[in-house]
This record gives structure tokens, sequence and C-alpha cells, in this order.
């Protein structure tokens, strides 16, 4: 029988396993010290398994799994049944996922293929982020690769018809395309979509579809003057799923193209759902970080491309760059790790009885930061992975106007309410921003940083 300890690396100590071995980590690599593994696991925790492991390889890796949250049993080596929230067996999904090749999708392949029986047929245009699952060993078949486009692919409405459940992850979601793209991001985020909503509707498929916190836009306290007393009252800033109105931007500011187009489709779900009987459930991320966000410009994304602030400031990192701030970074948000966001959808997708109706907000209140303090962190954070000095000059300001382009316009504070889905799937994150990013950043030290210096030292092209 095989034994799985947790180190916990903050206290130095071993737990029981409460979660089964990371998918990323290679159980067979000759690691000689403990932070060989963790860098190696690209996490703060890391799982080790005794020497029997390496006799035994990875078809060991599928016994005793547990769930740390969620309350029912996980599948183990005696084939015990999982049961959802409500007690009930838990039978084995075939999974149609849109977008599976990307950062979220990538999490949530990795997690239904190591605590699950579920099966993915993984639908994107590229696999990059999701190829280590789709190599040997043989339990990795219970996931399948489809490259199609949504926009013009005739395949899509037979692999959902395929399917118990279709998930749909695909986006344009960087802001920087959503005032110098408008029209891609809204036919991508609306009309790229409305298929998948037909088919999942027309053949009786449950469907979860990620929008965006977006959807709220301005808080109703930024209207009110900067002093003001209510300003400071929950009601005036907290987001709540059904009672928050979602309020933008004039026309002219074309990023709020992004946010309109995720509501609409909400809407239309929803409509689905009232007169057709669509089954669904809608998530509203509110700023998911982890290992494989976005890309790095000039090594696995375009040298002119703009990612999101994590990776952004992780750019400017690696390069030993000044973090640039927008406006002076004074827009506050909130940060959740990319595994407590993914526990939660694994009870949406296992408890529909509780989900299905629902939209959810799925962040962390008690990570708020401005994007000035997030820029402090992480400068501290990554020296301290990297061992290299801190900046000089660690952040520089810069006007939106100009890291952005015309037209761009941004909320001022998004603290998600959590009552919906605390009550419906009893779910709550668990990570503190300091911890999520000292994974994070160790995870873009290790992949990015030989690169970075490889693409630094070539020589620029002359005119």
């Amino acid at each position: 029988m095989l034994i799985f300890l947790e180190l916990d690396l903050g206290l130095q100590q071993f737990h029981p396993l409460t979660l089964p071995q990371k998918a990323l980590l290679d159980v067979t690599a000759p690691w000689h010290t403990i932070k060989e593994a963790q860098i190696a696991a690209g996490s703060r925790s890391v799982f080790v398994l005794l020497s029997s492991l390496r006799k035994e390889g990875w078809s060991a890796r599928r016994s005793q799994l547990s769930s740390r949250r969620s309350g029912f049993k996980m599948a183990s080596a005696t084939g015990a049944t999982r049961l959802d929230l409500d007690g009930n067996p838990i039978r084995p999904l075939t999974i149609c996922m849109i977008g599976a090749g990307g950062f979220i999708g990538s999490h949530l392949c990795e997690k239904l293929m190591a605590e699950t029986p579920h099966k993915v047929l993984a639908v994107d245009v590229y696999s990059d982020k999701i190829k280590h699952l789709l190599e040997p060993p043989p339990e990795h078949g219970r996931i399948q690769f489809h490259r199609l486009n949504i926009k013009n692919d005739s395949r899509l409405e037979g692999l959902i018809k395929m399917s118990d459940l279709t998930i749909n992850l695909a986006a344009i979601c960087t802001p920087a395309d959503y005032n110098t793209r408008p029209l891609d991001t809204i036919y991508s985020n609306f009309i790229d979509a409305l298929p998948v909503v037909k088919y999942c509707s027309e053949n009786n498929k449950r469907l979860i579809h990620f929008s965006t916190c977006e959807v709220y836009g301005k808080t109703i306290g930024s209207f009110l003057p900067k002093d003001h007393p209510l300003r400071q009252q929950p009601e005036f800033y907290v987001l709540k799923e059904d009672a928050s109105p979602c309020i933008f931007g004039p026309i002219e500011k074309q990023r709020w193209s992004y946010a309109c187009a995720k509501q609409l489709i909400e809407r239309l779900i929803y409509a689905e759902g009232a007169e057709n009987g669509l089954e669904f459930t809608i998530v509203r991320p509110f700023n998911w970080i982890g290992p494989r966000m976005d890309f790095i410009p000039g090594v696995d994304g375009p040298s002119e491309g703009v990612p999101r602030v994590l990776a952004c400031f992780s750019n400017n990192l690696l390069r030993q760059e000044p973090l640039k701030l927008v406006d002076g970074g004074q827009s506050q948000r909130t940060f959740v790790y990319i595994k407590d966001a993914i526990e939660a959808v694994l009870l949406m997708i296992e408890n529909p009885a509780r989900a299905n109706g629902q939209i959810f907000n799925v962040g962390n209140p008690n990570n708020e930061v401005t994007v000035k303090q997030l820029a402090e962190m992480m400068t501290e954070v990554y020296s301290k992975v990297s061992g290299e000095p801190p900046l000089e000059v660690p952040t520089i300001d810069v006007s939106s106007k100009e890291f952005y382009g015309e037209g761009y316009d941004d909320s001022d504070k998004r603290i998600p309410d959590m009552t919906i889905i605390n009550k419906q799937l009893g779910w709550e994150p668990k990570t503190p921003i300091w911890d999520l990013l000292e994974s994070t950043l160790t995870y873009q030290h290790r992949t990015y940083a030989e690169a970075i210096k490889r693409v630094m030292a070539k020589p620029a092209a002359s005119c």
C-alpha cells in the first residue's frame, strides 16, 4: 500500500495527504532536496511520495484520493462511492470543455484528471498548456483533444451532443484588446458563444458558462465625491449577483465592449433557462491568478502583446524593468488563487441541483489590494524567489491612454459578495495573497527566467 505525505514548506512539517499528487509533478525526478521538489512542482506545497511510488510508477497516481473541502468521498483504490453535497452518488460525466487549452481550462482539466472519473472532450485551437495531459500514461485517456475554432466548425454541435455537460471558457479577455479590437472582442464573447448556448438548449445539455466580474462595471460609490461617507458603505461597492446594477461608461469608451458582450450573453442564457428550460450555471471570476496565466511577450506570446496585470508585472520583473502603473495603480482589485477557484468549479460540476440556474461570484474579498500595492508585493516576492535584488526604481506611472490607447476606461473597485456560493456550495477561498504570489512567481521564474535572458541577449534588428 502506498503512503502519501504532504510537506508544508511554511511549517516544515509532514501531514497526511489531503489532496492528490499534483498532475505536473514528475515523480521519477531524482530530487536531492525539498527545494528542488518545490521548484519542480511550482507550488508552496509539495506532495512527497514514499519510495514505493517510484517502483510502482505512474499507475499508482490514482490511489487514495480525497477532498479537502467538499465533504464527499472521492474515488479511491477501494472503489468507494463518490457522493455530492446532498449525499447522492456522483455519476461519471462526459464534459465538452471549450477553451480547455487556456489558463483556467488547463487547471480544470488537471483537477478532473487527478480527482474524478469524468471524461473531457477538450476543445481549443491550442494545446500547449495541456500537452502534459495528452501524453502517456494511459489513465490520461479520459481526455481527448479536438483542435477546432468554434467560429466556423460544424463538429462543435456533435461534441456537445456527445457530452453530458458543456463548459464554455472561450473568450478574448485581455483589457489591452477591449478598446483596440472592440469588434473581435464583441464577436468572441457574444456572437461566437451563441451557437454554444443554442446547441445546449436544443439538445437538453447542461451549460456552465464563464462570464466575468466586469459585467458589474463601475460601482455606485464611484459616482459619489471621494470624501462622501457613503463611499465606505458596503452596499455602495460590494458586488452582489442578484442585487448590484451593471453600470458602464459611455459608448465612445470602447473598453466596455467586453463587459457589454459578456452581460448580453448572460441575459440570453438566463432567458433560455426561463423560456426553454436550459440548465445553466454562470461563473463570474474575480481576478483568478496562478501559474500558466496569459503569456510572456516575446517568449510564448507576441512581443508587442500586453497581457493582464499579473503576467504584465511578471514580464517587467523578469526583465528587471520598472513595473508600469496605469493612472497611478489606484484601482482596487481582489485576487483569488486558481487552485481555490477550480475547487469551486468542481463543486458546480458535481452538484447540479445546487448550481443550476445560479450565477456565482468566485473571488477572494480578503485579498483586496490596489494595483500599486500588488506591484510592490510582487517586487518583494520576486526578489525572494529569484534571489535577485529589488529594482532601484520599482514602478513608473503611465496614463491609461499611453498604455491601452484611446477609449480606455475602468472600474474603481471590484469586491465580490460571497453569500450565494457559500450558501449553495459551501465554498470559500483559502489562499492568502502572499502565498499565491509566491507560488505563481516561483513558477514564472522557473519557467521564463532563462528564456528571457536569451531573448534579451539577441542583438536588436537594424533598420
